[in-house]
């Protein structure tokens, strides 16, 4: 017997809408989703040990001022809200955030979405969002600027001689590394990738065994027994 065919909802059954949570798009392509999720999960792993801050990616930020999600909402393809409870989030509603916005922002730009990257969002997270930092990046064309909020209106980022855009609400820079945006250290050092480093460790292992090998076979070429040292 077939049930789902002829399946009809009673009248009086009001279903929510779909979209409460988040109404954001998919991002633009694979570069754009493996950007945004580097940043993530990058600082996840540097600030691992705070819980005071939330990060997030291609969440819509409701902030309207009649407290409607219906209405008045962004989302930015990187975001991080210092100060505030680490933990997951639908959503990110001002409201019901102690009227807190992003203290940092990065859109990654496509060539559907660069001009309001560049014009109207631009304009929000300064009018609107104050939020003190706002960054650009382009996964394909690798085109990254950043701006700073100074006395209400955003100003470019002077990169140093390598190039970096220094960060006051990360105390990092951000930077063009193997064509990705990455985060560097005050001194101007990678931060390595989770992955990176469990790479790191997998090698000094393996150099370590060999260390100990080749001195356990010089150690018996000179008729000593290692196991007994």
């Amino acid at each position: 017997m077939s049930v789902a065919k002829d399946f009809e909802p009673p009248r009086d059954v009001i279903f929510p809408p779909g979209d409460v949570e988040s109404n954001e798009p998919p991002l633009e392509t694979y570069l754009h989703l493996q950007q945004m999720l580097l940043l993530i999960k990058c600082l996840d792993w540097w600030w691992r040990g705070h819980n005071d801050f939330f990060a997030a990616g291609n969440l819509s930020i409701y902030y309207s001022p009649r407290q409607r999600k219906s209405e008045d909402f962004r989302g930015p393809d990187f975001f991080v809200v210092l100060d505030t409870e680490r933990r997951p989030r639908d959503s990110w509603v001002v409201w019901q955030e102690d009227g807190k916005y992003p203290n940092l922002i990065i859109e990654l730009l496509s060539k559907s979405t660069a001009a309001t990257d560049k014009g109207l969002k631009k304009q929000i997270y300064q009018d609107i969002f104050r939020t003190p930092e706002y960054f650009w990046f382009d996964p394909k064309n690798l085109e990254f600027a950043g701006f700073i909020l100074l006395g209400g209106t955003y100003q470019p980022i002077e990169p140093n001689p390598q190039g970096l855009l220094w960060s006051q609400q990360l105390s990092l820079y951000l930077g063009v590394h193997e064509n990705q945006l990455r985060y560097f250290n005050a001194e101007g050092q990678l931060m390595p990738t989770p992955e990176e480093i469990a790479q790191w460790e997998a090698e000094h292992a393996q150099q370590e065994r060999q260390r100990t090998e080749r001195l356990a076979a010089k150690l018996r070429e000179l008729g000593i027994n290692p196991d007994t040292i």
